[in-house]
């Protein structure tokens, strides 16, 4: 994890994630589903991870997926890739 690791909600936005960096992490996601032989990292440098969610407001994944992600498989960060992809659509709904 590339910065501090706080609980970044607060009482007045809980659970507003920002759009922009919302919108970083989506085009990601479509590079990831390019394909291509490496699996781009969803790190958007906003690591702040949400108390109530268990995960970081940047990348949304959880502290052991962001351990796990230099040495999983392609097929990992894939499948990875889609979690955080249905992560993002929930949030926005």
């Amino acid at each position: 994890v590339s910065g501090p690791v706080e609980p970044a909600m607060t009482q007045a936005n809980p659970g507003r994630a920002d759009d922009a960096a919302i919108e970083m992490l989506a085009s990601r996601a479509d590079l990831a589903r390019a394909g291509g032989p490496f699996g781009p990292s969803p790190c958007i440098s906003v690591c702040r991870m949400n108390a109530a969610s268990g995960l970081c407001e940047g990348c949304f994944r959880t502290l052991d997926e962001i351990c796990q992600w230099s040495g999983a498989s392609l097929q990992a960060k894939r499948q990875l890739w889609t979690l955080i992809e249905q992560r993002i659509a929930a949030h926005r709904a």
